[in-house]
């Protein structure tokens, strides 16, 4: 069941941000003993392939953080997201962890499976960023976006981090995410009936 959490985790992490649970797990595994990937994923841990990533994530940091930036950026990571949620579900789960010293039976039949999970819950942390940013663009006058930006990228790392060493505590991570969608939802709706009451007073004068 480890295998699920730390999968799991590090597809929600790539769905906030789609390069640090894949750097993280290439510099755990090419520097520590904390990871141990499979055959298939070994690449990750090349250098060429943590430096790439670095650039992207370098330019991935700083466009979301700016207004309207932030917006058009999230359209592109729409594919690139959920493309390193399957990544990294697939290489997390199959991959020896300080908590999983046989990972290859849970999967050992249906291959596909964690990269489609991964790409499922990385898509839907995606989705539920991107509807939260304009909210907060717009209550903040867009100052609000560099500290959502940097809280979720400090959420990203701390979560990879915690799925590859601790993956027990995504579950936290994971009832955190479910109590954040209510409360979006029901914001959302509250402001929408504030709109709407706004415009039938208007109507009234």
């Amino acid at each position: 069941m480890f295998e699920v959490l730390t999968g799991t985790g590090l597809a929600a992490s790539a769905g906030l941000n789609a390069y640090i649970p894949l750097i993280i797990m290439g510099l755990l595994a090419r520097y520590t003993d904390l990871i141990d990937l499979p055959s298939g994923w070994q690449w990750l841990g090349n250098g060429w392939v943590v430096l790439i990533l670095a650039v992207l994530l370098a330019v991935e940091v700083v466009a979301d953080k700016v207004p309207v930036v932030d917006h058009v950026n999230d359209l592109v990571q729409t594919v690139v997201r959920p493309t390193a949620g399957g990544l990294a579900f697939g290489a997390g789960a199959s991959s020896e962890t300080v908590t999983v010293s046989d990972p290859g039976s849970f999967f050992s039949s249906h291959q596909w499976v964690p990269v489609v999970s991964g790409v499922v819950i990385a898509l839907g942390v995606h989705l539920l960023k991107s509807a939260a940013r304009p909210v907060v663009n717009a209550t903040t006058a867009g100052f609000g976006a560099p500290v959502a930006s940097t809280a979720e990228d400090a959420t990203s790392v701390v979560m990879s981090l915690v799925a590859i060493v601790l993956p027990v505590l995504v579950l936290a991570f994971l009832l955190g995410l479910v109590a954040f969608l209510f409360w979006f939802l029901r914001r959302r709706s509250d402001r929408r009936r504030e709109r709407q009451a706004a415009r039938a007073a208007g109507f009234r004068v």
